[in-house]
């Protein structure tokens, strides 16, 4: 059963001065594209929330409105684009991934496979939570009736219309969310210079070093017939 996705890639990353999380590298591919990878592997349809930048497989780029507005009115503008993504069959389920967790991966399938093998349940999405009991609802699955039907409130009890600085607490209010226990570093992200150290995240590749040739270079004389 395939899996649509969100990736939310719009934040302001202030605490790494303004340097977009997207766009900071680990082992040679960027943060954006490791989510976008790890996002794949759900089989559905990828919109990844943010500024449009160069990945190695399409998707569809979106903004929040109004920008910076906040995660949950990312996933809102992620709802809203994969609606008019006109499908054949809308899959009922659609995952949420901030992209600054490099080692999602692992964890994001662990909670696919709980959230595509539960039948006849009331649970409305399925969250991550690491060894030390704290839950990240920016790696889960929802059901997205239930996200649907919490925008659509929220949008109405807005007097702009929209989320702008709703929490994602207030978003998920009210669900029925089922804890997923994920692989040790999972969900680790990246929200200081410190983080990006310890998890091996840099802001650029690294070139390979030069070595210098061990090949003599022939005297110039020689090389005269």
């Amino acid at each position: 059963m395939s899996v649509d996705a969100i990736i939310l890639a719009g934040g302001r990353s202030s605490r790494l001065g303004g340097v977009a999380k997207a766009s900071l590298f680990r082992d040679g591919r960027t943060l954006l594209q490791l989510a976008i990878d790890a996002a794949r592997a759900a089989g559905g349809r990828v919109v990844v929330v943010g500024p449009e930048v160069e990945t190695t497989d399409p998707v569809r780029f979106v903004r929040e409105r109004p920008v910076f507005g906040g995660p949950a009115a990312a996933i809102a503008a992620g709802l809203d684009a994969l609606r008019d993504d006109v499908a054949a069959e809308d899959p009922a389920q659609v995952a949420v991934l901030a992209c600054d967790m490099p080692d999602a991966a692992s964890a994001l399938a662990a909670v696919l496979d709980a959230a595509t093998a539960a039948t006849g349940t009331d649970t409305d999405g399925w969250v991550a939570v690491d060894d030390s009991g704290r839950e990240q609802p920016l790696l889960a699955v929802y059901h997205r009736e239930a996200l649907e039907r919490r925008v659509a409130a929220l949008r109405a009890s807005q007097p702009s219309g929209d989320l702008a600085g709703v929490s994602v607490r207030q978003l998920l209010a009210g669900l029925v969310l089922r804890q997923v226990p994920i692989p040790d570093g999972g969900s680790a992200d990246v929200d200081t210079w410190a983080d990006a150290t310890e998890l091996g995240v840099v802001t650029a590749v690294e070139s390979p070093t030069p070595t210098a040739s061990t090949t003599p270079t022939a005297d110039p004389e020689e090389r005269l017939p």
